[in-house]
Order: structure tokens, then C-alpha cells, then sequence
């Protein structure tokens, strides 16, 4: 299997990747989030992408920059990603990695120099949510995601026009995802839930969403990971509709799940204005609309086969993404 921050991009083919970044301050609803984008199409033609965006409480700004992707560099050895997207660069190794950048758009212009690593321990362990790790570089599902850092721990600052953020103590995450084209509509989440010192004791991450099947697309499939302390809680049975209740209503999505481990209900809500909206490109079809905020509310509760109920729950913690084909009015675009 190659490593989890692997490029799986070849030029000459229809294929969409991204490794993003995203740090949340523990006291308040404050976050930054970054990645670096590839897109690639059959005809030959290629792109990659530096995007930010900041969130603070209804103030959100983002910004995005384009460059083609020969002027990029994507250097992978055994265990460490280098990435150079114009101005943003992305170094990721096997339990840490720093990035640092300068962008500019209507909403002013933004600065960042940070570094993290990997929580230790089973909490930090590299997370995929497919039922088997074969499936990450099988043809199908044909789209991936992987957690390689769960749960971070951050260090650095970033400055918005003349407003400095610190954000040492601050605590986010490092994923990677890819596939021939986004899917036609999900909704993902992930949180860090923290204990009243500010230290991280659990984490989730749950999808639902459609895949293409020919001309049609597939009902919403789901898949929730939860972790508390070293235990895992796996709801990855994505053929087993019955076992799903996912509901997509922007801006809340609920997801209830049963399996082996027990039984699960999620909510995520967002704040429209508390979002962005960014403008995904497809190889071959029309222009996403992702719906995105990093300081989202979380609540699950989960009754294990074996042990206690417990309820995880987040004031301003969670990330939220909605993938739709139309924008909606209330969030911000990123152009």
C-alpha cells in the first residue's frame, strides 16, 4: 500500500486530490483551514490550487490561487509529501509537518507560518473510514479519503490585514482525499472533542454521500469512526442501507447508524454565515459548490454491544461540509 499522503495523480487522466489542513482554538469559535489542490483532466490539461480561509465567530474570509501544475511541486519519498502550490507550501512527514504561505483576495490579504504533529498513541493513528484499508487504492469506491493526523497539535500564528492569530495550543487535523471527480453531493465532518484541561480524549469523522452508478447515482451512503480514548467504533457497513439514517438539511445533517459496535446518532449544524462557499472544479462535469465551516456544533451519542452509553458533544468544534451543485445565497463565496 503506498503511504497515506502519497500523490495518487497522473496527468492524462480525470482525477481530483487534495491535502488540507485544519487547526480550531480550543476557547472560542476560531479556526483556519489550507489546502493544496490537483486537478488533472484526459485531455492533457492540468491545475493545481492554494486555498485559506479563516473563521471567526460570522466574520469568515477565503481565498484561493491557481497556477498550472507544472509550475507546482508534488516531491514524495517513503514517508514525507513536499508540496508547493505558488505561494503555499505544505511539508508532511510520517508524525509531523509545518506549512506556511501569503494570499490575497477582496477579503484582504492573509499570512500563515505554523507546524504540527501527530497526537500520540491510538487517538493520533492514521484513520480511514472505509471498511478495509485494500479499498484505498482498489478501483472501487472511486472516491478516498484518509485521516493520516486525526488529531494535531499546532504551533504558529497567522495574520489576517494587521489582526495576528497565535495559534500555539490550538488543536485540528490533516487529511487527504482524491478520485476521478468530487462526489455529486455529501456531507463530511470530523470533530477533536477536548476535556476541560483542553486535552484532546476523542475523535470522529463520518461521510454520507452519493457515488455515480452509470447515469444515475447511488442513495446517500454513509460511514461514521469513532474514537474514545483507545477504543474504536466502527459503522462502515456502507451496503447496508437499512442500517443508515442519514439526512442532509443544510445547514444540519444527522446521521444515525447501527453495526457491530453498537448503535450511533450524530448532529453537525453550521451557521450559513459563519461559512464559505467554495467553487469545486470536476474533470468532466459542471462546477461544485462546497459548503464549509470549521467551527461547526457536534453532539453524538452512541450505546456500545458492550459498555456504557456516552455522549460526545462540541460547542464550536466541528468541521462541516456540504457538496451541492447549487450555492446558497447566505455563505460566502470564494472566487
Amino acid at each position: 500500500m503506498l503511504p497515506d499522503n502519497a500523490p495518487r495523480f497522473r496527468t492524462g487522466t480525470d482525477h481530483v486530490e487534495s491535502w488540507f489542513v485544519r487547526a480550531n482554538d480550543p476557547g472560542r469559535p476560531r479556526a483556519v483551514w489550507l489546502k493544496a489542490t490537483v486537478l488533472t483532466r484526459a485531455d492533457g490539461t492540468a491545475v493545481s490550487q492554494a486555498w485559506f480561509s479563516a473563521f471567526d465567530g460570522d466574520r469568515t474570509a477565503g481565498f484561493r490561487h491557481d497556477v498550472p501544475l507544472g509550475d507546482s511541486t508534488f516531491e514524495s519519498t517513503v514517508t514525507d509529501l513536499g508540496v508547493r502550490v505558488g505561494p503555499l507550501s505544505l511539508d508532511l512527514g510520517a508524525f509531523d509537518g509545518t506549512s506556511s504561505g501569503a494570499l490575497e483576495s477582496d477579503a484582504g490579504r492573509v499570512t500563515w507560518d505554523l507546524s504540527f504533529t501527530r497526537a500520540p498513541g491510538p487517538l493520533g493513528a492514521p484513520m480511514c473510514l472505509l471498511p478495509s484499508r485494500r479499498l484505498v487504492d482498489a478501483r472501487f469506491p472511486k472516491n478516498k479519503l484518509l485521516s493520516p493526523f486525526p488529531v494535531a497539535a499546532f504551533l504558529g500564528e497567522m495574520l489576517w490585514d494587521d489582526e495576528r492569530w497565535d495559534l500555539d495550543g490550538w488543536t485540528g487535523m490533516q487529511g487527504h482525499n482524491w478520485g476521478a471527480a468530487h462526489s455529486p453531493e455529501y456531507a463530511w465532518g470530523q470533530c477533536v472533542f477536548l476535556d476541560q484541561r483542553g486535552t484532546p480524549y476523542a475523535v470522529l469523522e463520518a461521510a454520507s454521500g452519493r457515488i455515480e452508478l452509470g447515469s444515475r447515482q447511488s442513495p446517500l451512503l454513509s460511514m461514521l469512526v469513532v474514537r474514545r480514548g483507545a477504543r474504536e467504533y466502527r459503522f462502515d457497513r456502507v451496503a447496508d442501507l437499512w442500517r443508515q439514517r442519514p439526512t442532509l438539511d443544510f445547514p444540519r445533517w444527522s446521521l444515525g447508524m447501527r453495526g457491530r459496535d453498537g448503535e450511533a446518532t450524530l448532529e453537525m449544524v453550521g451557521s450559513p454565515s459563519a461559512m464559505v462557499c467554495l467553487g469545486y472544479q470536476n474533470p468532466a462535469r459542471s462546477l461544485s459548490h462546497c459548503l464549509n465551516s470549521k467551527t461547526a456544533g457536534v453532539r453524538l451519542r452512541l450505546a456500545p454491544r458492550q459498555g456504557e452509553p456516552f455522549e460526545l458533544h462540541s460547542g464550536h468544534g466541528g468541521a462541516l461540509e456540504f457538496l451541492r451543485p447549487d450555492p446558497i445565497p447566505e455563505v460566502q463565496p470564494v472566487v
